[in-house]
């Protein structure tokens, strides 16, 4: 008997469908156990599409998202085992998305409007430098003259310039001085970093300088103690230990920055030696390791007590106070509190029997991150912070630790070089793509500064402060001194190697997700489809390298502008705007000087003018009034930039109070012509950028 093909063609059907759905339950089954660390991911995926949105969601935007939380809430529940993890990761990311826009409602602060010059009193609640070595102070309780009290900042930051020896700089000291506040600045082209949005998240609702003399109102009263015992261990430690080995170790002792000069910070960096400076993982893990290794010791060599108690639970519960204490006396900074969330877990995980460093471990700290600050997600620290810790986990697993025991003889040295290779490798990309820039001979210098660390600096910070009493206070500054000192020069030396520094080109905004996401499929997914993961990473790479730099930038003042050009990118004029400029040749991967930067070819350069043509377009910047009078309608010019005010011209006119709206401009060559883009439309509306403007800038078009 003949069959009707249409009974066979449904039979088939159906059964590639149930095969298919078997083969996707068996595949999602075999994730059981490991889905922890896959709920930081999908928190992480919420929280991303927050800040990568270009408006502000409204009322019924957050109401639908409720919505969709509760929904797959409740799929969790109906679905099959297999597929009820796929729910939850969707609720997880949709609360994600929530917490973020909450994260930035809670924080709201008044921002600066206007730019202004007069008095200003507040308390000092933090003290460090500027770029430029200039001592910085963040103060509170502002007042501002005729501004009222809801439309002052909650918190400003000041650079303060001249000779002010009289100044006693210490945290809960009320001043007052006359200064210049601006509001924080926006991003100097589409899709460069937007201080405005941390500063939002920080509270900072205005930046300046003084040149006055700052002088106390009132001083310190009974708040803000650990800020100024703080203060008061840096300078005990800057007294004692002379120079930048001092402010070195102050920084490492107590989180105070403030006495490490300029060229200090920038040998370090260009060694890859800065994460020494800034309180992070490797800080907080060596002084936990050092109290934890002392009290376990000391009770070992007790055997009355060793006998009656559990050495190594003793130890982490003494440990786990400890780096509470470093971490409040730190100052609390975004990657100090990572870094004691993730020693407290590790620390929990040895009180509960369970091993210290494991994926889980590391997921349940970065859930506890994100949910306090989910704008931590954001931060070069939390990235390359996490992208280390997370590779070293997955490499220092139990085939790596019976490695380590069959070639015990080379333990020591290998687990430094094994680490400072596997966490080189897992934070390049971000570095490079965070800071536009890589250390060529990191691993050398990391290689030679690292034991000096664990071995002298470290253990004399936590000596310094356990044994001060006991008269351990001279080894103990001894310790940090020859430490410091030995990781300075190593900075100085490997920093100052030909080739030292390279510079990386700017990804586009996509390329860090896709790296992201396709490394942790690599990492997390278990069986085959973790190769899924290769060509995501592939994909983010040709990106990368696919990536097309701006042909014209304009600064947001008007008063300089960049042309790309064969030898690189060419400025205007050689001074002014240094950080603007500074930031656009790093966008190049270009480290040249802004002085050699404006000895290209490519623009023309008059004593106030600068003439430059671009995709067929002549474009002409005038600075000054008296050099805009001179001009002629546009002289001839398709686009007329000044830092002046404009009017009536017959072309395209980025002066000053349009550029007030628009913020930095970018333009590509493109068809023959020539396509401009306003850093403010690509900032798009978010809490962050409204006190930029009243109203939204407008499309930058040429006229026929």
């Amino acid at each position: 008997m003949d069959l009707d093909p249409s009974v066979d063609l449904g039979s088939g059907a159906a059964g590639a469908i149930a095969r298919l759905r078997g083969r996707a339950e068996a595949v999602l089954l075999a994730q059981s156990g490991h889905l922890l660390p896959w709920a930081p991911v999908a928190l992480g995926v919420g929280i991303g599409t927050y800040f990568a949105l270009p408006v502000e969601p409204g009322p019924w935007a957050w109401v639908a998202l409720a919505c969709v939380t509760a929904l797959a809430l409740l799929a969790t529940w109906c679905l099959p085992a297999a597929f009820a993890p796929l729910a939850l990761g969707l609720a997880l990311a949709a609360a994600g998305l929530g917490l973020a826009g909450w994260r930035t409602w809670v924080v709201a602060a008044p921002v600066l409007e206007f730019r202004y010059y007069g008095p200003i009193e507040g308390r000092i609640v933090e003290i460090d430098r500027s770029a430029s070595d200039a001592l910085r102070l963040t103060l509170d309780r502002v007042v501002l003259e005729d501004v009222p009290p809801d439309r002052t900042p909650e918190r400003v930051r000041i650079s303060v310039r001249g000779d002010q020896r009289w100044l006693v700089a210490e945290p809960g000291r009320t001043v007052m001085l006359t200064g210049h506040l601006s509001p924080p600045s926006g991003p100097v082209e589409p899709g460069d970093f937007d201080f405005r949005q941390f500063a939002w998240f920080d509270r900072l609702g205005a930046i300046g300088y003084t040149q006055s003399p700052v002088l106390t109102r009132a001083p310190p009263d009974g708040s803000l103690w650990i800020g100024r015992l703080r203060t008061g261990l840096s300078k005990g430690i800057r007294d004692r230990i002379p120079g930048d080995a001092g402010g070195l170790a102050s920084a490492v002792a107590t989180g105070d920055r403030s006495g490490l000069s300029a060229r200090a910070n920038q040998a370090m960096r260009d060694s890859g030696l800065y994460h020494l400076v800034s309180i992070s993982g490797t800080h907080m893990g060596l002084l936990v390791t050092f109290i934890f290794g002392l009290v376990r010791s000391g009770v070992a060599l007790v055997p009355s007590l060793a006998l009656r108690v559990n050495g190594k639970k003793l130890a982490a519960l003494l440990a786990l106070p400890a780096g509470a204490f470093y971490l409040a006396l730190a100052g609390r900074d975004m990657a100090t509190e990572r870094s004691f969330i993730m020693v407290a877990v590790m620390l929990g995980a040895i009180l509960c029997d369970r091993r210290a460093v494991t994926l889980r471990s590391v997921a349940i700290a970065a859930l506890i991150v994100l949910v306090t600050r989910p704008e931590g997600l954001v931060n070069a620290g939390f990235q390359m912070s996490f992208a280390a810790v997370t590779a070293l986990g997955v490499v220092f697993g139990s085939a790596t630790q019976a490695w380590a025991r069959r070639w015990r003889w080379a333990g020591p040295v290998a687990l430094v070089l094994l680490s400072s290779v596997v966490a080189g490798l897992a934070t390049a990309p971000y570095a490079g793509a965070q800071f536009n820039r890589y250390s060529a001979y990191s691993l050398v210098a990391n290689l030679l500064a690292a034991p000096a660390m664990g071995i002298l600096v470290m253990p004399g910070a936590a000596l310094l402060g356990l044994g001060a009493g006991l008269g351990l206070a001279q080894p103990a500054l001894l310790m940090l001194e020859l430490g410091c000192r030995w990781i300075l020069l190593v900075a100085e030396l490997v920093g100052g190697l030909k080739g030292a520094v390279g510079g990386v080109p700017s990804a586009p905004s996509a390329v860090l997700p896709l790296l992201t996401i396709g490394g942790l499929i690599v990492i997390l997914w278990q069986g085959r489809g973790r190769w899924i993961g290769l060509p995501v990473l592939v994909l983010a790479l040709a990106l990368w390298s696919a990536a097309s730099r701006p042909d014209l930038l304009i600064s947001g003042s008007g008063g300089i502008m960049a042309v790309l050009g064969a030898e690189g990118r060419a400025v205007s004029r050689p001074t002014g705007a240094g950080f603007e400029v500074e930031q656009w040749l790093a966008g190049d991967g270009d480290l040249a000087p802004q002085d050699e930067a404006a000895g290209r070819p490519g623009v023309i350069r008059g004593d106030r003018t600068a003439q430059a043509v671009v995709g067929g377009r002549d474009i002409l910047l005038v600075r000054g009034a008296r050099a805009l009078a001179q001009v002629k309608g546009c002289d001839g010019a398709d686009l007329l930039v000044t830092d002046q005010v404009a009017e009536g011209r017959p072309c395209l006119v980025l002066d000053a109070s349009m550029l007030a709206r628009t913020g930095a401009v970018a333009g590509w060559a493109e068809g023959g012509g020539l396509r401009l883009i306003a850093t403010e439309l690509w900032a798009g509306d978010r809490p962050w950028t409204r006190h930029r403007r009243q109203e939204p800038p407008p499309p930058l078009e040429f006229g026929p």
